[in-house]
This record gives C-alpha cells, sequence and structure tokens, in this order.
C-alpha cells in the first residue's frame, strides 16, 4: 500500500484541495469538523494518470472549439487531439475476449464526443449520467476497464484529474455510531475529479443487521453522486445478482447508474490465451508440453473455489515461474538462455491441483487486484 499522504505514483496528495467556502457548503472542507481532510483511517488506493500526465494535461491538450468551422463538426479532430482511440486500442489489446464490453466501452466514448462536439455546436447538451456499475467475476478486467475509463473521461474534459480510488465496504463504514458519514465524506473527497470505484458494492447493504451502518454509506453516496455529478464518476462492481438486488433494495442508487456493464467468465481457450500473454509478457515461454499441462490445470482449477480467472491464471504462471527457478537452481550443469527462459511440464504438474489430496493454495485476489491496479497506471 502507498505511504500515507501519497498516491501510488508517491505525488502528495493535497489535503486542502476541498478546503475553502466552495467545499465547506458541500459538507466536504475543513468546515466538516466531523471529517478531517484525507484521514489516516483511509485504507483504500488512490492511482493516478500514469507517470508524467500531470493532472488536466490532456484535457488541455484538446481545443474542443476548433473542431467546429463553418457549421461544420470534425470528430475525427476530437479523437485524435483527446487521443482517445489510444484508450480504445489499449483495451483491445490488453484485454482477451469482452467484446461485448469494448462494444459498450465505445459507445460510451461515441457519446461523450458527440456531445462535446454538440456543446462546441451550440446545441442544447446536457451533461450524460456517467456513473456506471460492473457485473462478473473476479478477475474478469473490471478494475482494468475503469481505469480506461478514467483516461477516457479525463481526456475529454468530464473529470479534471483522471484518478481512481478503489474502495471496498472497510474504507466507507464505520464502526460505531457517527463514524460513518464522515469516513464515507473522506473517501469521496479523494475522488473529486476522478472516479471512485467501490467493489463489493453490495456489502454497503445489511438489512439482517439492524445496527449495522453501511445503510449510512449508501445515503451520502446517492446525495454526492447526485449533487457532484460534475466532479465525481461512481463506478461499483460485485457479481451480477447480489448486485441486482443491492440495486432492487436502494432504488434511487440504481437509478442513478447510467450504464450496467456485464463482465462474462473467460472460457479456458481465452483463458489459454490469457496466459500465453503474461508468459510473453515476463519474458518466459513455454514447450508444448507445457502449455498442454497448463490447459489440464485450467480445467481442473474452474472446478475449485475461489477461481478468480486472470488473477488466478497470473498466480498460476508465478507458481510455475518459482517452480522453474527451483529446478534450475537445483540443476548441477550449466544453464542456457533456452533453459532460463522455458516453462516445462513439470514446472505446473507440481501444483497441488493434480493432486486428489491437497487444496491448490488459494488465490491472494486483494494483493493481486492492487499490483493489477498500480501496473494498470503504468506505476
Amino acid at each position: 500500500m502507498s505511504p500515507r499522504g501519497r498516491d501510488t505514483t508517491g505525488r502528495p496528495l493535497d489535503p486542502q484541495a476541498e478546503d475553502g467556502p466552495a467545499g465547506r457548503a458541500r459538507g466536504f472542507g475543513t468546515g466538516d469538523r466531523g471529517s478531517p481532510p484525507f484521514s489516516d483511517e483511509f485504507g483504500g488506493r488512490v492511482v493516478r494518470p500514469a507517470k508524467g500526465a500531470q493532472a488536466g494535461s490532456a484535457v488541455e491538450s484538446v481545443d474542443f472549439s476548433g473542431a467546429v468551422s463553418d457549421g461544420e463538426a470534425d470528430v475525427q479532430s476530437v479523437v485524435r487531439g483527446s487521443r482517445v482511440h489510444e484508450v480504445l486500442e489499449e483495451i483491445d489489446r490488453e484485454l482477451i475476449a469482452l467484446q461485448p464490453v469494448k462494444r459498450r466501452i465505445r459507445q460510451i466514448a461515441a457519446l461523450l464526443v458527440i456531445d462535446r462536439l454538440r456543446e462546441e455546436m451550440g446545441l442544447s447538451s446536457q451533461r450524460p449520467t456517467l456513473h456506471m456499475s460492473f457485473t462478473g467475476s473476479p478477475g474478469t478486467g473490471k478494475t482494468t476497464v475503469a481505469l480506461r475509463m478514467a483516461s477516457i473521461l479525463h481526456r475529454l474534459g468530464y473529470i479534471e484529474k483522471g484518478h481512481l480510488v478503489a474502495v471496498t465496504r472497510d474504507d466507507l463504514v464505520g464502526q460505531y455510531v457517527g463514524h460513518t458519514a464522515p469516513k464515507t465524506k473522506d473517501v469521496v473527497k479523494r475522488a473529486f475529479g476522478g472516479i471512485l470505484f467501490i467493489d463489493e458494492a453490495y456489502y454497503l447493504h445489511r438489512p439482517e443487521n439492524e445496527r449495522d451502518y453501511g445503510q449510512e454509506a449508501v445515503e451520502v453516496l446517492l446525495q454526492v453522486m447526485e449533487s457532484e455529478r460534475q466532479n465525481l464518476v461512481v463506478v461499483m462492481a460485485g457479481y451480477k445478482d447480489p448486485m441486482e438486488e443491492f440495486f432492487q433494495a436502494n432504488p434511487g442508487m440504481g437509478s442513478r447508474v447510467a450504464h450496467h456493464i456485464h463482465f462474462p467468465d473467460y472460457d479456458v481457450d481465452e483463458l489459454m490465451e490469457i496466459a500465453r500473454l503474461m508468459v510473453a509478457g515476463q519474458g518466459y515461454e513455454m514447450s508444448d508440453d507445457a502449455a498442454g499441462a497448463l490447459r489440464d490445470y485450467i480445467e481442473r482449477r474452474l472446478e475449485r473455489p475461489r477461481f478468480a480467472h486472470g488473477r488466478s491464471i497470473r498466480n498460476a504462471i508465478e507458481r510455475a515461474r518459482m517452480r522453474q527457478a527451483t529446478r534450475l537452481f537445483d540443476s548441477s550443469g550449466k544453464l542456457t538462455k533456452r533453459d532460463l527462459v522455458t516453462i516445462e511440464p513439470d514446472d505446473i504438474l507440481q501444483s497441488s491441483v493434480f493432486s486428489d489430496t491437497e487444496e491448490e493454495e488459494p488465490d491472494d485476489a486483494e494483493g493481486t487486484a492492487r499490483r493489477e491496479l498500480e501496473a494498470s497506471a503504468g506505476t
């Protein structure tokens, strides 16, 4: 986790960003005595745009007015100037399959570009509702897409900074009366100018526990999702059925979410393609027999609990690398370059997935998600 008071790029967080009359009027400045700026209790993750991209730089580089001349609008000049096409290409390149997701993100990007052009041509254009719901199993790319969406929104001027704040229930809900609202407001302050990504958002609502304080966090979020639409985009993520139940129990929340995007599970062939990309990306290669062993591993691992798709594949590759390193460490002969880069079948077959008596080590979903978040941000 990042050092206190700094984001994952090492930039200091500005505790005065929401101070002053405007911030206090909304209850998010130092005037809100119950919520000191950027409390040290915060346990979520703040991710800035890639290194070298200062807040606002991508927005400032685009001259939307220059895209309109003599009553005609040049769509591609906005696309090129904002470099939105680069983000869409990254999504195509980095994410295997997920065609419905990619198509929906492209549609949202198109809406935002045209909305900007309408504004420049003097046509009535109300800011579109941008809050979103991402549903699907762990490891299907929801966090990666949220980061790319932050880039699109930033480059088109819909959010000022383009950072993403990723949190769970523990970062929003307090443990005693009067603790939850200040805690939630502190998180919201950090997310101003970017995206607030709430993983497993349905855990905020626990109707079976009358003393649970999660509903107070929901009420704060309902308020800011409406009153701070110009400053904040909220993305809620989790499994599909629990998210639907959450929206049914909180209709005000569901009505504020305009884009519901489902991330389908990967099949075996798609997981193999993800594995090949990961292996190649780390400077390794698999022998044909090792690839066969990995396919067998995936088919078995799919039947076991806590399978997290891309994250589980990443962990499997890491374990195979460790076994390969141990095998080479224990060898007595000289090593060739091919020895150093090749994953062999035994590096995979030693997994306890192939044992009937041992349980595969559970995937560190939280740790892997944090590493993916930071890596995706270019840190």
